[in-house]
């Protein structure tokens, strides 16, 4: 598979490996495999915590949900979202999506945007139907909004138009404690941008390979060469070193899995594709992600569809903002 996708280079912004750099902005950049690894692990540094908002709100989801909970609250709900997952099991999941890929790709007959109806719309709704909620078509605009919300820093607007979805959201979900309600939404959430990102990143790259690989192995390696989720945020609740470097109590750090997942003390040709390769892109630790063979299912019944029946359009798509997750906006797919 070397000789068809022999090299593919980081992005223009993916930042070098090395020791951790305290940047201009006043936070850690942590770009080394190991000591991603070790800060990911570390009970020194902890997610960035939600505060609690209105029942129904955005702030209510952000502030509910295990992924921004700090660790009194964390098992609970991280519980209650793995036991949702314990619903969904991976090979019905990639069934589910390749029949719906199979159906959108029926639907038209020339060129295809992948982004909007197959790398978001088809694993939303399968996922959404599997957690039980009544409308899994409208549920997929509806997680589109709050994602687009979801990580800190959205301007007003769009937090009301993500209050408006989370109600909405909320209403299509069986009922159940609160804390099973956010954490079974945040599921669909988290899911949204990174599966889209990385069906996207396997459109551009996957289509190109021989029909041998099989698809999951394709996926491993377009997680760790085209992470859909480039990095992840830390604060350090005590004094601790990273790297060898001192970092004080309060002090942020950016995880940069893209950088790390090329670290090459860790992987030799860190750019040749190469499945097998260690990957860091769903995390470590407590807060690792739960739904990582849930999103793979996923992402594999859709790419599975792609390559059996369409080629690529777009070598070099552009990417969606904001930085962190990267899913590709203009990526275009046509029959072979």
């Amino acid at each position: 598979m070397s000789d068809r996708v022999p090299l593919i280079p980081s992005a223009p912004d993916t930042p070098a490996c090395g020791p951790p750099r305290l940047d201009d902005g006043g936070f850690w950049s942590v770009t080394r495999h190991a000591d991603v690894r070790a800060v990911l692990t570390d009970p020194c540094f902890r997610v960035p915590e939600a505060a609690p908002g209105a029942p129904g709100s955005l702030a209510w989801l952000r502030g509910t949900v295990a992924r921004f909970s700090g660790p009194d609250r964390h098992p609970a709900r991280r519980a209650a979202a793995v036991a949702a997952l314990a619903g969904c099991e991976p090979d019905g999941l990639r069934r589910d999506a390749a029949r719906l890929t199979a159906e959108e790709l029926d639907r038209v007959g020339g060129r295809l945007a992948v982004s909007p109806r197959l790398a978001r719309g088809v694993p939303l709704r399968v996922l959404a139907a599997r957690l039980g909620l009544a409308d899994p078509a409208a549920a997929v605009p509806a997680v589109t909004v709050v994602a687009a919300a979801y990580q800190p820093g959205a301007g007003p607007v769009a937090v009301r138009r993500a209050d408006r979805a989370v109600a909405a959201l909320v209403a299509m979900h069986p009922p159940g404690s609160p804390e099973v309600v956010a954490n079974r939404i945040g599921l669909l959430v988290q899911a949204c941008d990174a599966t889209a990102g990385l069906i996207g990143a396997a459109a551009r790259y996957a289509l190109a390979a021989p029909p041998s690989v099989p698809t999951a192995a394709l996926l491993a390696e377009v997680l760790r060469l085209d992470p859909p989720v480039r990095g992840t945020r830390r604060v350090a609740v005590r004094a601790a070193r990273v790297g060898g470097q001192p970092v004080a109590p309060g002090a942020e750090l950016v995880l940069c899995f893209d950088a790390a997942n090329r670290d090459p003390t860790v992987v030799t040709a860190p750019d040749r594709f190469a499945p097998g390769r260690s990957v860091l892109t769903f995390g470590a630790g407590p807060h690792g992600c739960p739904g990582e063979r849930h999103a793979l299912a996923l992402a594999t019944g859709v790419v599975d569809g792609l390559r059996e029946r369409w080629s690529t359009t777009v070598t070099r798509p552009d990417h969606e903002p904001p930085a962190l997750p990267r899913v590709p906006t203009d990526l275009k797919v046509m029959p072979r």
